[in-house]
């Protein structure tokens, strides 16, 4: 069996946590403003957002989140989940369609003590995965590698997205 190490994860999984600045949910402030450039936001449905993640574990990390602040799939109406799942949906497609990456990990990190960075507002990680795209540099180097810019990775979905 391969096994996928992550040792660079192990000091912000160890390091005492500071208690967070309370400026506001990031998501919230997205949805209720108009500068989605500038707030990372490439898409909207009726009731989700797209949003580029400001620290992506991978080029070409998403956030997918209800416009609703909610923090548990539990407190989500149907019309809610449907839409995230066609949201989720589309996305997989598009970051198929431009980035072909070999496969993805989807995920919802539940609570703080699952590694919610925001818990008071749901929202699924997608990551397109590229076989061995895992090297020495986050061991040796201390340092993640992202070949694209968030304002590259931007154009390329909003230009998609667009076309639709």
């Amino acid at each position: 069996m391969d096994q996928l190490w992550a040792p660079w994860r192990l000091s912000y999984v160890a390091a005492p946590k500071e208690k967070p600045k309370d400026d506001g949910c990031f998501i919230c402030r997205g949805v209720a403003e108009t500068a989605d450039r500038d707030n990372l936001l490439v898409h909207r449905s009726e009731l989700s957002v797209v949003v580029l993640n400001r620290f992506p574990y991978n080029n070409g990390h998403l956030l997918i989140a209800p416009k609703r602040h909610r923090g548990r799939p539990a407190d989500l109406d149907d019309a809610e989940l449907l839409d995230l799942q066609r949201v989720l949906r589309d996305m997989l497609g598009i970051l198929e369609r431009r980035m072909t990456p070999d496969g993805f990990n989807v995920g919802l990190n539940l609570g703080a003590a699952a590694g919610a960075g925001l818990p008071g507002h749901l929202h699924w990680h997608v990551v397109p995965r590229w076989n061995g795209d895992t090297n020495f540099m986050p061991v040796v180097g201390d340092t993640k590698v992202i070949v694209q810019s968030l304002d590259a990775l931007y154009d390329l979905l909003a230009a998609d997205l667009a076309a639709r």
